[in-house]
């Protein structure tokens, strides 16, 4: 816009072209400039985030980190189960209730960004003990994440746990 104004082409612009023209064009600009991309970043600042919020047993952040039309399923010894956000939100919580010492770690590789979405590997080791016994669920998920208010969220996961 400086390079255009300096060359006196936007004066031109302003007076050959009706109010309605320079509204449109002033829209169309500010649309562009809001379209966000996703980043590798970004899938970095999810993992990041969802570490913290796990670990911190909040169901309230995890959420934040879930679309609302997420699916996820997760396979184990050949069986898979599919849950929406809520579904996930409550088994997490209930798995929390039952279990002391609880820890989670999140790592991710093969990121591959497209427009405002990524697909990534992320591998999840969840800790615990329960009834006395150390307890370790491995899972290895294939995700979609999606821009959401400028951040990643869970779109889509299938995974598949194994238990240690």
């Amino acid at each position: 816009m400086k390079k255009l104004w300096h060359k006196g082409l936007f004066a031109l612009l302003v007076k050959s072209a009706g109010v309605a023209t320079i509204a449109a064009v002033a829209s169309s600009v500010a649309i562009s400039a809001q379209a966000a991309t996703m980043t590798e970043d970004l899938v970095k600042n999810y993992a990041s985030a969802m570490k913290s919020a796990a670990n911190s047993k909040s169901t309230n952040q995890v959420a934040a980190l879930v679309s609302d039309d997420a699916l996820i399923s997760l396979s184990r010894r050949g069986k898979t189960t599919s849950l929406d956000k809520d579904g996930y939100l409550k088994l997490l919580q209930n798995s929390w209730n039952q279990t002391s010492n609880y820890r989670y770690e999140i790592s991710v590789d093969n990121i591959v960004t497209t427009g405002s979405q990524a697909k990534a590997n992320v591998k999840t080791v969840e800790s615990w003990v329960k009834d006395g016994k150390n307890v370790s669920y491995v899972t290895t998920s294939r995700v979609t994440l999606t821009l959401s208010t400028g951040n990643a969220v869970l779109l889509r996961a299938v995974s598949q746990v194994t238990i240690d």
